[in-house]
């Protein structure tokens, strides 16, 4: 047996809200910055999906769409509900809630799908005389809120769930 997570809503709640704030400019913000002697170009997640699409690679645009803007939001809206429930006390569905919980915690590395790529890119097209590319601002704020929804669902005590439901021997009338 494990002992319980000390202050674990409010270390949940913390990097939550800094997630939500962070998600914001980690998808408005450019991810990478390509800079040539013609132009200087800053790509967000979502020009990266749309040139993706256009350019007939639709497969990778749809798994850097859902990896990179779908999961993220998803997990938040989870973590979210996840916090909520227990903060309330709920006995309500706590077999989803507690498969729900499990879904996040592994869905997590997915996350950094994203960052795996633009520092790819950083690596092989790095041609020093003619163009460099760069990670961009938005690459940091999305990394972060990969990290902070990582030390959200870490710092979620998922006992909490379990706390306010009723088992058969609570509801048996006493006997004695």
């Amino acid at each position: 047996m494990h002992s319980r997570k000390p202050n674990s809503i409010a270390r949940t709640w913390a990097f939550l809200i800094a997630a939500y704030i962070l998600y914001i400019p980690a998808n408005l913000l450019p991810i990478m910055e390509t800079r040539s002697l013609f132009a200087d170009q800053g790509d967000t997640i979502m020009s990266g999906v749309v040139f993706l699409w256009i350019s007939g690679s639709w497969p990778l645009a749809l798994l850097v769409f859902f990896a990179s803007i779908v999961i993220p939001m998803l997990k938040l809206i989870a973590l979210t509900i996840l916090t909520i429930s227990v903060q309330r006390k709920s006995a309500w569905q706590p077999h989803q809630r507690a498969s729900l919980y499990r879904f996040v915690e592994q869905i997590g590395r997915w996350s950094m799908l994203d960052i795996y790529v633009v520092t790819l890119l950083v690596a092989l097209v790095q041609l020093k005389s003619f163009a460099a590319i760069q990670a961009g601002p938005g690459a940091i704020a999305f990394g972060s809120v990969v990290v902070l929804t990582l030390l959200s669902a870490n710092s979620f005590d998922p006992r909490f769930i379990w706390d306010f439901v009723k088992t058969d021997d609570d509801r048996r009338p006493d006997t004695a």
